[in-house]
């Protein structure tokens, strides 16, 4: 794994001017005004002294790393910030038009310019398929893959065997059918495509049935009875909310029905008195009619969970043997891949699902084929899918090598002053996330923090602001690091982080 650090990228400054405040008795008169803003230098000025300030000091700064339209663009805004300053009446000190404070904001600000959106961070909240943190990470063995697609020409859609135009989808289809025994299978770019383009495909103008209990809507507003209007397949709701039984589904079926549809809960669950259809009881059913059943499995796994301890899910391979035709199921969640829509079923289903003209619209490009590549080919060895797909191995990761990781992120620590910080390491619980066994805790170890010289909210700001932002969670009156989701290799990062925020905080005390 790519080792993170403090020079990864450069540090988020704090805002570059203090915020308006309105006119008091300081404002300053409209002749020191006039004076104040011909001290502003011009923009040429202050490009000279960047240069200057550059060269003498044999560093590369932000201003040598940045192209010259966008220093001048800063150190533009820069100057104008300060004349609109003072022509608005607020107070100014004349030091801050000095060089070496205007050399600091335009380099600041020239830091934040540069600095990526899109920035690697350190998941210490144990949620192991985070959403907002990019769900799933990635192998190492994906980075090679990607750097080597990235940087040279492939056979995306060339066949090297024949010497013709090949297809994308068969750089992983083989793949899907070997290690779950679909007859076909075909990727698109998430499992909201992929269900979308299956109930287009099989249902448009016809009619869909499927259980009230599972018109779910999940993350980013996603939801079922959506997608249909969009498929343009008529949505017939059987059952209720908590019970749906087999007779619901037979008398919902009619000439007009296309197929009936199973969708996984995602991250809910009814409890009590329920009742759902079986797949294999929905199979037969079906058959007996002719009709299709498609499922969407969701966060669908490869792995029997239940083996390592954790509650049973239907994995892919169970899915199909029980006579699913298509089914659905996303690659960046408990698979631990990229994020993708994976559609696997019958073979002369999924031939009509690719030729789909809105297929091309959703389809995967290389980086996704390569990434998903890699990560496949760890399954046909479980022990080492789950020692090397960092998803599994969070997830199937023991309380006692938690606490392990915990105690030597605590013995790293041991260079903050006693009156900066207490910390003790607390049992936890760490959840699975993704929509993926909701109600699934997993046992874990966390490194409580009691800040003395900030409070929480100050310590998680600053956090956040670090050059590699640290994500943890407060609870209970302590700020937790969960030590689940934090691989090995973060720990100096984490572990430098806290002692440059902790002991700037206790000497500014």
């Amino acid at each position: 794994m790519t080792k993170l650090s403090s020079s990864t990228f450069p540090a988020v400054p704090p805002p570059l001017l203090p915020s308006p405040r309105p006119p008091s008795a300081s404002t300053p008169p409209a002749g020191e005004s006039r004076a104040l803003l011909r001290t502003i230098p011009k923009v040429d000025e202050v490009l000279l002294w960047l240069n200057a300030a550059g060269s003498h000091s044999g560093r590369v700064g932000a201003a040598k790393a940045a192209p010259t339209l966008l220093i001048r663009r800063v150190v533009r805004e820069v100057l104008e910030e300060y004349r609109r300053r003072i022509l608005a009446g607020r107070s100014l000190d004349p030091e801050e038009l000095g060089r070496e404070r205007l050399l600091a904001q335009c380099q600041a600000r020239l830091a934040t310019r540069l600095c990526p959106n899109l920035r690697p961070l350190i998941n210490a909240t144990g949620v192991v398929i985070h959403t907002n943190l990019g769900r799933s990470r990635l192998p190492e063995a994906t980075a090679a893959s990607l750097t080597a697609v990235a940087l040279h020409y492939s056979n995306l859609e060339f066949d090297l065997a024949t010497g013709k135009r090949g297809s994308r989808y068969s750089l992983v289809e083989d793949l899907l059918i070997e290690l779950t025994g679909a007859e076909a299978a075909l990727v698109v770019n998430n499992n909201a495509a992929a269900v979308l383009l299956v109930v287009q495909t099989l249902a448009a103008g016809r009619e869909v049935i499927v259980s009230r209990g599972q018109l779910v809507e999940i993350g980013d507003s996603f939801r079922i009875p959506d997608v249909m209007t969009r498929s343009g397949a008529h949505l017939v709701e059987v059952g209720t909310t908590n019970r749906t039984h087999l007779g619901d589904y037979e008398r919902a079926i009619g000439d007009q029905t296309a197929l009936l549809l199973k969708v996984h809960a995602s991250n809910y669950r009814i409890s009590g008195f329920t009742s759902e259809v079986a797949v294999a009881e929905l199979v037969a059913l079906a058959a007996r009619y002719q009709l299709p059943v498609v499922e969407d499995l969701g966060s669908g796994s490869l792995v029997d969970f239940s083996r390592y301890g954790l509650a049973k899910e239907p994995t892919v391979q169970e899915a199909l043997k029980a006579g699913v035709d298509v089914l659905t199921f996303s690659g960046d969640k408990l698979l631990g891949g990229p994020q993708a829509g994976l559609i696997l079923g019958r073979a002369s289903f999924i031939e009509q699902i690719k030729q789909n003209p809105l297929n091309r619209a959703l389809r995967i490009d290389k980086f996704t084929l390569a990434a998903l590549e890699t990560v496949l080919r760890l399954y046909f060895d479980e022990e080492q899918a789950c020692r090397e797909i960092p998803t599994l191995r969070m997830l199937t990761s023991s309380y006692d090598e938690i606490r392990h990781r915990a105690k030597r992120l605590r013995r790293r620590l041991k260079e903050l002053p006693p009156a900066c910080c207490t910390l003790e390491l607390v049992c936890v619980n760490s959840m699975v996330g993704g929509g993926a066994l909701p109600e699934m805790p997993l046992p874990s170890c966390a490194l409580a923090l009691l800040p003395r010289v900030m409070s929480l909210n100050q310590l998680e700001k600053a956090l956040r602001a670090a050059p590699v932002p640290v994500i943890g969670r407060i609870e209970d009156g302590r700020f937790l690091l969960d030590l689940r989701t934090v691989a090995d290799q973060e720990l100096p990062e984490l572990a430098a982080t806290l002692v440059t925020i902790l002991t700037s905080e206790f000497r500014q005390v």
